[in-house]
């Protein structure tokens, strides 16, 4: 697992910088209310998309939470005065404080089922009635764009993904909350090349592959003999899946 607190720095740079936030933002808000006026995004990272939320609609109230020091530090210089650090497993907020909650790039993350539960009904509870719950799912899947460097890399061992439409469906239904939407949006310059794919294998990108390790050097080799070393193949293609708390109220 990659260090957060280390990858603060270069993490916009070297994952599609303001093009892919500008992608995920329209994404997101697409599947928000436009009469919500208060925002949390969980696991707001450096506030490249955060911020984004925020300037799209003057009216929306946005808050960004982030459970490593260097990413809050570089979302709070985007947004003053509107970041907290807090874990997503236990947020700091009361019960039905926000009008939407979002979670961008998260549930991938986690170490297991419990946790995205957990994290999943921490932004069911403190979402109103009414409220709109968005997060993105089938990060890994997403990756695998059918190219030269995807059949190289197939027999990898492979982390099981957390974060699975339809476990994070399950997850959500279970809390009360309704699917009311679906989006997609486009990886804008991650696609992979396979000089790039080597760089991230060795820096310990691929979870279950450590850098150094025999079997992420045989990676690494395979990846070498492929044509177009520099060229990037297809970007990949992004899922988002919306929820919204019913109001039960009479």
């Amino acid at each position: 697992m990659l260090d957060y607190d280390k990858e603060a720095d270069v993490y916009d740079v070297t994952r599609g910088g303001e093009p892919r936030a500008a992608a995920a933002a329209d994404a997101v808000l697409g599947l928000i209310p436009d009469h919500a006026r208060r925002l949390l995004d969980v696991a707001c990272g450096t506030g490249i998309v955060t911020r984004r939320l925020a300037a799209a609609r003057p009216g929306l109230r946005v808050t960004g939470v982030d459970l490593t020091y260097g990413m809050a530090r570089t979302a709070a210089e985007r947004l003053p005065g509107a970041v907290v650090l807090a874990d997503g497993r236990r947020l700091p907020f009361p019960d039905g404080a926000f009008d939407a909650v979002t979670g961008v790039w998260l549930l991938h993350l986690l170490d297991g089922p419990g946790d995205v539960r957990t994290v999943v009904a921490e932004c069911a509870r403190v979402l109103r009635p009414g409220g709109a719950y968005v997060t993105t799912v089938d990060k890994a899947a997403a990756h695998d764009v059918g190219s030269d460097i995807d059949a190289v890399l197939a027999p990898r061992p492979r982390r099981p993904a957390q974060d699975a439409t339809e476990a994070v469906a399950s997850y959500a239904v279970a809390c009360g909350l309704d699917p009311v939407g679906r989006a997609r949006f486009p990886g804008v310059g991650q696609g992979r090349s396979p000089r790039s794919t080597v760089a991230d294998l060795r820096r310990g990108w691929f979870t279950r592959l450590p850098p150094g390790a025999p079997l992420t050097e045989r990676f690494a080799a395979r990846l070498a003999t492929l044509p177009d070393q520099d060229r990037r193949r297809a970007d990949p293609e992004f899922r988002v899946l919306g929820f919204r708390k019913p109001d039960r109220s009479p």
